[in-house]
Order: structure tokens, then C-alpha cells, then sequence
């Protein structure tokens, strides 16, 4: 990792986008952004490859730009020592492993249904960052075996709790919509709740382990 960001460019008059080379950087620095408590933040945005930091007003442009050398050692060792935790997940999600694109993962993977579903469940996932739609997390870190592409025709409509895959990439959809990923299982959870304290389960950061169980 380096000792900055790749490039850093002015986003309007109140903010600063930061771009990185792939989603553990941002989600390092974005650790390290909050530890850090720069004054002037008032919110941080991780992406996959950027982290967007909004600012209270247009003067704290240039004063951030400076601060940003001192956020870099930190940001160094959160990125070194970055690794699943040897107990439990921040977020555990039971999943009934019937999805309609099941068979077709396993054919694309060369895997068994049953060799589908332990490598799903056999390792944790990290939220790299959230998007699409309230409470999404695009989880990565998975087993590479599972890397599939999205369907050729995306559904009008994906159920509430659909658990797929795309790409290096895992998720569960927070509510119906259309979609494009392969789905595997579905879920009970609630990824996105208004009146929980903190709405969104799965946010940037946290580990997430995924549990086979009956329907």
C-alpha cells in the first residue's frame, strides 16, 4: 500500500475523493479516517476503489489535503494486519441454499451444488462498501471458485432476501427489484430496518459469515 492515495481530486466546493488501487485500501483508510476524526468531516462514502469525504464547508479543502500524510501510517497498518477474526463474525446470515440459479453456479464452477454451498459458507466475507440500493453490502474475500458472471438477461423482479453472487462479489438483496446476479439461497434477515439504531446490517468493514440451514 502506499503512502497516500492515488490521486485525490476536489469533489465540488465541499469535498474530497480519494482513488486506491483495490476495495482494501479504501476500506483501511476509511478505518483509519474515522480513528483519525480530522476536523470538518462530516461523512465518509467507501466505493469500491475511491473514498469520498464530505466536508463541512468549502475552507476545509486545502486544511484536509494537508491532513491526509498523517491519516497514511495508520492507514499502512490497518491494511498490514487486516485479516478474518480467528472467533465470530460481526454478522452471521442462515440461508436456505435453493436458489434458482444454483445449478447454473455450479455448472459454470465446475463445482457440485453441495461443493457450491461449502465454499460459500467455508469462508468469511467482508462488506467492502454499500450501493445499488438501501442496505446492500457488496461483500468480497470469498472463495475464488465462486467468481461467476452476471445473468445475460437481468429479472424484472429478485425476492426480498435473495442471496447471489456476481463477479467476485456476494450479496443479498434488501428488498424486491430487478437484478442481474445469480441467485443461490435466500434469507430471513433484515438487511435494512429505519428503526434500528444503526438501519443497515451489513455496513463497510464488517465480516459476515453465511450458515446453511433447512428451509
Amino acid at each position: 500500500m502506499g503512502a497516500t492515495a492515488d490521486a485525490i481530486h476536489d469533489y465540488g466546493d465541499r469535498g474530497l475523493l480519494l482513488e486506491f488501487g483495490d476495495t482494501a485500501e479504501v476500506l483501511a483508510w476509511t478505518e483509519a479516517l474515522r480513528a483519525a476524526e480530522l476536523p470538518g468531516i462530516v461523512d465518509l462514502v467507501p466505493a469500491a476503489q475511491t473514498v469520498l469525504i464530505i466536508l463541512a464547508d468549502s475552507r476545509r479543502q486545502a486544511s484536509t489535503r494537508q491532513r491526509l500524510d498523517r491519516v497514511a501510517p495508520a492507514a499502512d497498518s490497518i491494511a498490514e494486519s487486516s485479516s478474518p477474526p480467528d472467533g465470530d463474525a460481526d454478522v452471521v446470515i442462515d440461508v436456505v441454499y435453493d436458489g434458482a440459479d444454483l445449478d447454473e453456479v455450479a455448472r459454470l464452477t465446475g463445482l457440485s451444488v453441495d461443493e457450491v454451498v461449502a465454499a460459500h459458507t467455508g469462508r468469511l466475507w467482508r462488506v467492502g462498501f454499500s450501493g445499488f440500493a438501501p442496505g446492500f453490502g457488496y461483500l468480497l474475500g470469498g472463495d475464488g471458485r465462486l467468481e461467476v458472471p452476471r445473468r445475460a438477461e437481468p429479472r424484472t423482479k429478485v425476492p426480498v432476501g435473495s442471496v447471489a453472487l456476481a463477479g467476485p462479489f456476494s450479496g443479498v438483496y434488501p428488498s424486491e427489484s430487478p437484478g442481474g446476479w445469480q441467485l443461490i439461497g435466500r434469507t430471513d434477515a433484515v438487511l435494512w430496518d429505519v428503526d434500528r439504531e444503526e438501519p443497515a446490517l451489513l455496513t463497510p468493514g464488517r465480516w459476515v459469515q453465511f450458515r446453511a440451514v433447512t428451509a
